[in-house]
C-alpha cells in the first residue's frame, strides 16, 4: 500500500538529502497527527506540490509538528504533454466534481469557464472565494491520489478569455456531441503530425473544453473554432458536465503516452 501524502510549500524540500530531518508544520501536520493518527515508525511521503517528494519514517508526532527522517528524495518531472481541463461552471457542484475527478486521473491544470449557458455565475464578490474552493478541492484530490504535483487552478475566463487561451494553445479540443471526428482520431492525428509525448515538442499543452449542462452554444463553438479549436466526439452517449472532462483525461493520457 502506498504511503499517505502530506503537502508542504514549494521550496521547503530543497537541499535535503537521505538522513535529513524534516518537520511538517501547520494544518497538514495537525491532520497527520490528530486525524490520521500517525505514529512513530510509520512511513509517509511529504510532497511540495511541484514535483518533489520526500519519503521517510515518522520520528516524532506532535500536534504542532510531524517530524520525518528522510530515507529517499525523488523528483517527478512534468508530463511531456500537459492536459488542461477547461470546465464550464455548472450547477450542483458538478464543475467541482469534474475538477476533483480529473485531478485524481492526472490533469495538470484546470480553468473555470463562464460559458454563455452556465447557470452558475462567479460575480466579483464571490469569484475569489469560488476560485479558492476549487483550489482546495483540487489539492485534496491530489493528496488522495498520492500525487507530487498539485494541479494549478487558473483564473476564471469568459468567452473572450477562452478564445485567447485557445489561440495560445498547442491544441484545443471542444468536446461536442455534434462533432464528426472521435477524440481518439483527433489526438492520434495530432500526435502523428509530430506532437507526440517525449518528442521535440514536449512541454506542449492540450486544452480539453467541456461545456455546461445546456451545452456550448453554437456561437461559442464558432468563435472558439475561429480561434483555432477543433471539435471532437467523446463517445456515443451524452455525458454529464461532471463526467466528460475526466473521461477525456483518461483517453488523452493513454493516447498521448502519459500512462
Amino acid at each position: 500500500m502506498s504511503n499517505p501524502v502530506f503537502f508542504t510549500s514549494p521550496g521547503t524540500l530543497d537541499g535535503l538529502a537521505p538522513g535529513s530531518v524534516f518537520v511538517l508544520h501547520g494544518p497538514e501536520a495537525r491532520h497527520a497527527v490528530t486525524v490520521k493518527r500517525l505514529a512513530v515508525g510509520e512511513m509517509v511521503d511529504i510532497a511540495d506540490g511541484a514535483g518533489k517528494r520526500l519519503t521517510g519514517a515518522v520520528s516524532a508526532a506532535e500536534p504542532g509538528g510531524l517530524t520525518v527522517e528522510c530515507s529517499k528524495l525523488s523528483e517527478e518531472p512534468r508530463p511531456g504533454i500537459r492536459l488542461v481541463l477547461v470546465q464550464a461552471l455548472a450547477k450542483g457542484d458538478r464543475d467541482e466534481l469534474a475538477a476533483e475527478t480529473a485531478t485524481e486521473l492526472g490533469i495538470d491544470a484546470v480553468v473555470p469557464w463562464q460559458a454563455e449557458r452556465s447557470i452558475v455565475r462567479w460575480k466579483a464578490d464571490r469569484a475569489a472565494k469560488a476560485h479558492a474552493k476549487w483550489q482546495s478541492v483540487v489539492t485534496a484530490a491530489a493528496k488522495q491520489a498520492r500525487r507530487a504535483w498539485i494541479p494549478e487552478v487558473r483564473g476564471a475566463v469568459d468567452g473572450a478569455g477562452l478564445q485567447a487561451a485557445v489561440a495560445a494553445a498547442d491544441l484545443a479540443i471542444i468536446l461536442h456531441e455534434d462533432a464528426v471526428r472521435p477524440l481518439r482520431q483527433v489526438l492520434e492525428d495530432w500526435r502523428g503530425a509530430g506532437s507526440g509525448a517525449g518528442g521535440p515538442d514536449a512541454g506542449r499543452e492540450v486544452l480539453l473544453i467541456v461545456g455546461p449542462e445546456g451545452g456550448i452554444s453554437p456561437r461559442e463553438v464558432t468563435r472558439l473554432c475561429d480561434a483555432g479549436a477543433v471539435t471532437a466526439l467523446l463517445g456515443h452517449h451524452v455525458l454529464r458536465s461532471s463526467t466528460a472532462g475526466p473521461a477525456a483525461t483518461v483517453l488523452a493520457s493513454d493516447i498521448l503516452g502519459r500512462w
